[in-house]
């Protein structure tokens, strides 16, 4: 695996002469990419299915389009991860984190001991914490909003990072309350930007095999859209290495930057790997494990290409792919290496044994010896100057985005 790897990601061969060994219609598409023509679904269907010569020049064409819009700076975040329940009734064929409550492992922490993790955090030197949990349904109505209020009461310059889609939805439900008015309490309590999470692949066919209860394409976009209207910036991502095809992988792609023309209000993309091993979805024997490595290369690579000009960070995944494919995404279209996350229960659960902590040491380490300067970054991409302020980063301020929802946008719901 690693020997094919390399060979893609250090092909000696320029620009112009892979282009010229690649096939004719790959070419074109990448020559076409460089030179700002966006590619549609099918032509990403395509590229995530390229091999041999053809996936070299798609590496390369990625890097090439990296280079040009954000430059050689990675980025990453001082943050940690706190889970605080593992209990949830949702019972996603995915995920081997979640717990039903009188399970032997099942935690519910109370506000006192997230407090003492968010304590911990700042004690580390963490700007961010990224908190989600498990959808337990003994959880007080207003849980979220008060976890939120203590924090940013003895923390008031703490970024919180929290909540996916899926949270909000049944966070608005038991309080009885409309997403937007729901979005608003969280925003005013202090959220300050929330996961595009809960998103795995935006269809609702590939949905229904993966977690029939859980929140549906059109209630994910709803939740997206609103809370970019009220300020709330989020991430975006996707869950690849399943039962979806290239072309389920090619459309999500496209429905993001469909929306990001909309609302302007996604800060990066962020491909995440299917952990297996622990999963109902492998023990019965619904998925084979994915391939590891080439797969990946195509995933990023062709994301970087398609959401050329509209989402700018491409985020690797170090808790995902380990830290040595991490360093070789940077060479498929990669410019931000993740966070610092200090625990991370949900990967690790599902058979992940790439750790849960990454010191910022190491990333600044792993990030120069590809030749890239390392850059400590906000939640929302701004840079940190010497004295301590922010400053805005390439790629990390709002897009001007339609009041409407593209044609495409529409067909897709």
């Amino acid at each position: 695996m690693w020997d094919d790897v390399r060979a893609v990601v250090y092909d000696p061969r320029s620009l112009a002469q892979l282009f010229a060994c690649a096939t004719p219609q790959t070419a074109a598409m990448l020559d076409g990419s460089l030179a700002g023509r966006e590619l549609s679904a099918e032509d990403g269907e395509h590229l995530l299915q390229v091999e041999g010569d053809d996936l070299a020049a798609l590496v390369r064409a990625a890097d090439t389009a990296r280079a040009t819009d954000v430059g050689d700076e990675v980025t990453y975040v001082l943050n940690r991860n706190i889970n605080w329940t593992n209990i949830c009734f949702v019972g996603c064929q995915f995920c081997a984190f979640a717990v039903h409550r009188k399970d032997a492992t099942a935690f519910n922490h109370s506000l006192d001991d997230v407090m003492v993790k968010v304590q911990d955090a700042i004690d580390r030197g963490a700007h961010e914490v990224c908190m989600q949990g498990g959808i337990n349904p003994e959880t007080d109505a207003f849980f979220y909003r008060d976890l939120l209020l203590a924090i940013k009461a003895r923390h008031p310059r703490l970024h919180v990072h929290a909540f996916s889609p899926m949270e909000v939805m049944y966070g608005a439900r038991r309080t009885g309350m409309t997403y937007r008015d729901y979005l608003t309490m969280l925003r005013d309590a202090g959220l300050g930007t929330i996961p595009g999470t809960a998103a795995e692949i935006l269809d609702d066919d590939v949905r229904e095999i993966l977690s029939h209860k859980k929140v549906d394409v059109r209630t994910w976009v709803e939740i997206i859209t609103t809370a970019h209207k009220l300020g709330l910036r989020s991430s975006s991502t996707i869950m690849y290495g399943h039962v979806e095809t290239p072309g389920h992988v090619a459309r999500h792609i496209a429905l993001l930057r469909d929306l990001q023309k909309q609302t302007g209000g996604f800060t990066e993309f962020v491909p995440l790997r299917f952990i297996h091993t622990l999963t109902q979805l492998y023990q019965k024997g619904l998925v084979m494990p994915p391939p590891v490595g080439l797969l990946d290369l195509r995933v990023y690579a062709t994301a970087r290409l398609m959401l050329r000009g509209w989402i700018d960070n491409l985020q690797t995944s170090w808790v995902k792919l380990g830290t040595e494919l991490g360093q070789l995404t940077l060479l498929a279209g990669c410019n931000d290496f993740g966070g610092t996350l200090m625990e991370e229960s949900i990967s690790k659960a599902a058979g992940a044994d790439f750790g849960e902590y990454l010191p910022e040491s190491d990333i600044r380490a792993l990030v120069t010896a590809m030749g890239r300067t390392p850059v400590q970054r906000t939640t929302t991409y701004g840079r940190f100057t010497p004295d301590g302020a922010t400053r805005p980063g390439r790629g990390a301020g709002w897009r001007s985005g339609s009041s409407a929802l593209s044609p495409r946008l529409e067909h897709a719901l």
